[in-house]
């Protein structure tokens, strides 16, 4: 069944293929680069987040050395004005040597200040309000204590507070030990990231209070995101992760990735725009789209030209052959036309001479008989004369169909007009008998007709014939001894009044024995 389609079919399939697989395989390629430009982003993403959460924890590492160096010189010096001299001198230098630090104090177990790294201390503030030093009150813990961002007293700044609590020898509480770490420093440490336009980077305590996001806004600094996807995913990670969440801030859908502080209890975030990662893909995609479909029409087009060429050429080779069919078809008519005789429709005399020369050589070379049978129609003249050409006309039709009729089907054998109401038989490989024998079934067919003939004595249409045989030899014979023969015949068979089948050595009556045997 797929032989029999055509060619242009397969030529259409084969166009509609290459077009779908040149949006296939640009479309694949889209979705793996888009895919590519996401595991990318989140590479990048929980890079920054590990860079982040080393840089917070070393920043608030360096605050709590200073930390853990007061507190254990206040328990060990005590709070004597000598030693509290040399506390506020080694605290000014601390922090000139630590960028972060905008400040170290010292508080007593009801919240006045002690010492602090300022040029001058202001007895007459307290702290005990605080959130860190609420804490240190109630709990026994001397490790380092990360507190809620607050606004400073003193520099009315933004800081994060970082503290340890101080005992007496007793184990009692005697007060807080605070460093404070200007936010400044990581606002300018966050946006020195590249995060795009709508990227954003936070830090936040495990608490879910914001500690500092980016882009900046000082009035969400500790608020709480408890409620965030972020926060429930770093919950229930634990540690890290990437994802994609909806903003609390500003609705924008961002890829983020959350790390947290190896020794603090504190996370980063690290988040591009999910809309601003795909900008440059979405640019590409629609480009190379653009051009594939482009090339796709193209290909489209020329193809359906081809198809078109295609089919014109099987349109002209259908016509050409069938024009080649018709010429063929006409040339055989024609050569049909040009040996035989348009009346009678039996060979006309140009194909007799030429089978008569063919069957007579071939004679020679097989040493076997070859018969002619001359034939005329009796009183032909008077027919005319009586009934008219035209119907002189049907009589040589009607009789030249009773001798096709008659004469033998064998290769070789052949009737023709051999002029005017003269026909000829040509028996190759046939004795006299035979064609004797054909000839007499030829006259009485004829006769049997009962065609009326007024101008003949046998008032109907008869035939007279001559009959000659001859088994020819090489520089001898020709084919006009055997047509000269079967004439010199014919003429006898006239003579003795018609009707008749004669050859040069027996003459019948108008009716002989009939005979079957041809001797072939």
């Amino acid at each position: 069944m797929l032989k029999r389609l055509p060619v242009t079919f397969w030529a259409t399939v084969f166009v509609a293929i290459v077009c779908l697989s040149l949006v296939v395989i640009d479309g694949w390629r889209s979705l793996n680069a888009r895919a590519e430009v996401l595991a990318s982003a989140e590479r990048a993403t929980a890079n920054l987040a590990r860079s982040m959460a080393q840089h917070a924890d070393d920043t608030i590492k360096a605050a709590d050395i200073a930390l853990a160096d007061i507190v254990e010189r206040i328990e060990t010096d005590g709070t004597a004005p000598q030693a509290l001299e040399r506390m506020h001198a080694l605290m000014e230098e601390q922090v000139r040597q630590v960028a972060q630090l905008q400040g170290l104090f010292v508080y007593d177990a009801t919240g006045r200040w002690v010492v602090n790294s300022r040029p001058t201390m202001n007895r007459s503030l307290n702290n005990a309000d605080r959130e860190y030093f609420v804490y240190h009150l109630n709990n026994t813990d001397r490790g380092p204590h990360i507190g809620i961002p607050v606004v400073s007293r003193s520099t009315g700044k933004w800081i994060l507070p970082v503290s340890r609590r101080l005992n007496h020898k007793d184990g009692s509480f005697a007060g807080v030990a605070l460093a404070t770490i200007d936010l400044e420093y990581f606002r300018e440490f966050y946006e020195s990231l590249d995060v795009g336009r709508q990227g954003a980077v936070g830090l936040i305590l495990n608490s879910g209070v914001l500690v500092l996001r980016v882009p900046y806004d000082d009035k969400r600094i500790g608020t709480s995101i408890v409620n965030s996807p972020l926060y429930h995913a770093y919950v229930r990670s634990g540690d890290s992760g990437t994802g994609y969440f909806t903003s609390m801030q500003d609705s924008e859908l961002r890829l983020n990735s959350y790390r947290a502080l190896a020794r603090y209890p504190l996370f980063v975030s690290a988040a591009l725009s999910r809309e601003e990662l795909l900008d440059g893909w979405w640019r590409d995609t629609l480009l190379h789209a653009f051009g594939v479909l482009v090339l796709a029409g193209l290909l489209a087009l020329f193809g359906r030209r081809l198809i078109r060429q295609i089919e014109l050429r099987l349109q002209a080779e259908k016509e050409l052959t069938q024009a080649r069919d018709a010429l063929a078809s006409l040339n055989e008519t024609l050569e049909k036309l040009a040996l035989q005789d348009g009346l009678t429709g039996l060979a006309n005399r140009r194909q007799f001479d030429v089978t008569l020369g063919n069957e007579f050589n071939r004679a020679i070379r097989a040493g076997t008989s070859l018969a002619f049978i001359m034939i005329d129609v009796d009183c032909f003249k008077q027919y005319n004369d009586m009934y008219g050409h035209a119907a002189g006309d049907d009589c040589l039709r009607a009789v030249s169909k009773t001798i096709r009729m008659v004469t033998p089907k064998r290769p070789g054998d052949l009737a023709a007009r051999y002029g005017g109401e003269e026909i000829g038989i040509l028996l190759p490989n046939t004795d006299l008998a035979g064609a004797m024998a054909v000839a007499e079934r030829v006259r009485r067919t004829v006769a049997d007709l009962l065609y009326p003939h007024g101008g003949s004595p046998h008032g109907m249409v008869t035939i007279s014939a001559g009959v000659a045989a001859l088994a020819p030899e090489r520089g001898g014979d020709t084919p006009a001894m055997l047509m000269e023969m079967a004439d010199k015949a014919l003429y006898v068979a006239k003579s003795m009044g018609r009707n008749r089948v004669c050859s040069a050595d027996n003459c019948g009556d108008a009716q002989p024995q009939a005979r079957t045997d041809y001797h072939i």
